[in-house]
């Protein structure tokens, strides 16, 4: 493992609980960071993994406002300060804009299925900021991550929300690098193309086959891989990486 310079660092990780947000609570953990992991889920087995001393484990909706400006309030008074945010909670909700058969429509992308999406993956990432910068910028900077997509870049069919949401959370990235750089803190976002998580579980394996057939490196990204990124990127090692877009994705958009 690379050493990155993050020890000690206090580290906010939504969506922590499994998946890519799971491998980032570990990788940054592993550095030494003090990681509070959000989840509306159960993050709870992540106390038997790791050191107690170094973990909060937070159970909350990051699409209430509320109990994001009082988690991240929690996390000051435990340990005195933000450094980084990884905003990485996200949702999948498919469906076709208009799915249309025998000259007639059989279904649209309802109001509900939409703004669930953009709820959880785009204005939670929006609240998330807003409650963290301030402490950021009291404590002389910091970094926000934004966990966006290759779907974010390129889109994909069936997923008009989930596109719109993580192409949002790219220009939420471009505008903070401008309007807080000055005050010390880096944003950038991480594209990951397809990644081995339980989101996938419900592909057949067919359709999970032809998408590594499509991949240059022959394989889905482990969440290890992506999580590396992140802590690069949190890390002073990546200094004067600002406003940046990074795909991870095997090279599956050449």
């Amino acid at each position: 493992m690379i050493e990155t310079g993050l020890r000690d660092r206090v580290v906010i990780v939504t969506g922590g609980a499994a998946g890519i947000g799971r491998a980032v609570v570990r990788r940054f953990a592993a550095e030494g960071a003090r990681v509070s992991a959000w989840d509306v889920g159960d993050a709870a087995p992540l106390a038997g993994e790791l050191s107690e001393e170094r973990l909060d484990v937070r159970r909350i909706d990051v699409t209430d406002g509320a109990a994001v400006e009082a988690a991240t309030a929690a996390v000051v008074e435990r340990w005195g300060r933000i450094d980084v945010l990884v905003n990485n909670a996200g949702i999948v909700r498919d469906k076709q804009l208009v799915k249309w058969k025998d000259g007639a429509v059989v279904s649209v992308l309802d109001d509900a299925t939409f703004d669930s999406v953009i709820a959880v993956n785009l204005k939670a990432v929006f609240l998330c900021a807003r409650a963290v910068v301030p402490h950021m910028i009291r404590g002389g900077g910091g970094v926000i991550l934004n966990a966006s997509s290759m779907v974010g870049l390129y889109g994909n069919f069936g997923q008009t929300n989930y596109a719109a949401s993580k192409f949002g959370v790219i220009g939420m990235v471009k505008t903070w690098a401008k309007e807080l750089g000055r005050k010390g803190i880096r944003a950038n976002a991480v594209c990951p193309g397809f990644v081995s998580t339980p989101i996938l579980a419900e592909i057949p394996e067919k359709v999970l086959k032809a998408i590594e057939d499509r991949v240059p490196l022959g394989r889905l990204a482990r969440p290890e891989e992506i999580a590396n990124t992140f802590a690069f990127l949190a890390s002073d090692e990546a200094s004067y990486i600002n406003g940046a877009v990074i795909e991870v994705s095997g090279g599956l958009a050449l």
